[in-house]
């Protein structure tokens, strides 16, 4: 079985920094367990999960003390999908619990991608091919994942689980209010923990299969976008082929989600599904990872009327740290594009969205969030209006959507 096992790896390796390649956006691989498979795995991120600076990242000592005294919250990251044991500290990507802990980082939305096509870019996608089933197969995924989507987001959503039970209370899984209430009442005491919620990134992992939605709930998911990279039967992707609207089983999935406990991000989403989401949605509406035009120009970022139309839904615009979105590799930049935003949608309705380990370049890993505090101070901003971006509005959102 060893020679196989080689060269299924080196070739899920191919696969992925062939499509990682292609991207200037999000795009992660889960990879599964085994010695080829992980080293692929490294390999690929190695390449992909960089850092424009290397750490150690200091900032100032007025920088530190506020940063310290926060409630940070990450809404996107993808770390879990390149199967290292997030319990331990890398020496790549940008992500583990001992690095979260470092960075004073509380929560974390971790993401979950079931299928991107190959070749994958920005501009024009479509459903019909699919690396994560070469890795799926090549890594020694259970069975059930080679053709099964939900499967997918519930494997992944068993690794986590396994993760946080294994921590000794270092990670905990967030999936209601009474969870979120307790956890940070025991980090006012210990901050040397973290915690994590699940995210879809497509509701492809459905199977198409509205009924599949509850089964993602119970799985522990607690917030979801219509589309990836492609379109899907429920709306229009950004980097679609057709890039539509909510379709009828679209908005059937809307009033859905509003009603199971879990918030709609519409990153990745086209314009009109965008449009379209804003004007049937009755509670708040997340775009979890993104840009805004008014600071970086570009498909990927939103318009104003878009951010404003977020806003308006009590939602949350998070700004993310690759250059694509904001327009920099540095902290001022993540800076410039949370005041751009906030000029649009008022300080409440701002957060941050990293995109961490998610095949793109990032100014620094999680250890160096410190920098984005004091980047905020040098911006103008208030310890007040800085709490609120760097994640009071995140955890007042969640609250809001979470079931009891």
């Amino acid at each position: 079985m060893a020679r196989p096992l080689t060269r299924a790896a080196a070739a899920a390796a191919g696969a992925l920094t062939a499509a990682a390649g292609a991207l200037a956006t999000t795009t992660a691989f889960a990879v599964g367990i085994g010695r080829a498979g992980s080293a692929a795995s490294a390999v690929v991120e190695r390449r992909r999960n960089r850092v424009h600076h290397r750490g150690p990242y200091r900032a100032t000592a007025r920088a530190e003390e506020l940063h310290r005294s926060l409630t940070v919250v990450d809404l996107h990251v993808d770390s879990l999908l390149w199967g290292r044991d997030l319990l331990r500290r890398a020496g790549y990507g940008h992500v583990d619990v001992p690095r979260l802990v470092d960075g004073g980082v509380a929560l974390v939305g971790l993401a979950a991608s079931t299928k991107v096509p190959r070749r994958v870019n920005l501009e024009r996608n479509d459903d019909t091919t699919d690396d994560v089933t070469l890795l799926a197969l090549a890594l020694r995924w259970p069975r059930v994942t080679w053709s099964s989507l939900l499967a997918r987001a519930l494997h992944l959503a068993d690794r986590l689980r396994s993760m946080a039970a294994a921590s000794d209370g270092r990670l905990t899984l967030i999936e209601s209010r009474r969870d979120l209430d307790a956890y940070l009442a025991r980090r006012s005491i210990d901050p040397a923990i973290t915690a994590a919620f699940l995210s879809i990134e497509g509701a492809h992992a459905l199977d198409d299969d509205l009924d599949n939605l509850q089964t993602l709930a119970r799985a522990g998911y607690r917030m979801l976008s219509p589309t990836h990279f492609f379109d899907t039967p429920f709306a229009g992707s950004a980097h679609g082929v057709v890039q539509g609207g909510l379709t009828d089983l679209g908005r059937e999935l809307l009033s859905r989600v509003e009603s199971s406990g879990m918030v709609l991000d519409v990153s990745h989403a086209s314009s009109a599904t965008i449009d379209d989401v804003l004007s049937l949605a009755s509670r708040p509406v997340v775009a979890s990872h993104t840009g805004v035009r008014a600071a970086v120009p570009g498909i990927r970022n939103l318009p104003d009327d878009q951010v404003r139309g977020i806003a308006a839904t009590g939602g949350l615009v998070g700004i993310g740290f690759w250059p694509v979105a904001c327009g920099g590799r540095d902290a001022a930049s993540i800076a410039r594009s949370v005041s751009a935003a906030i000029e649009l949608a008022g300080v409440e309705h701002v957060g941050l969205g990293s995109d961490f380990d998610g095949a793109v370049p990032t100014p620094f890993d999680a250890t160096g969030m410190p920098l984005v505090t004091e980047a905020l101070l040098a911006e103008g901003l208030s310890d007040d209006d800085i709490a609120a971006v760097m994640g009071r509005n995140a955890v007042r959102v969640l609250a809001a959507a979470l079931p009891a």
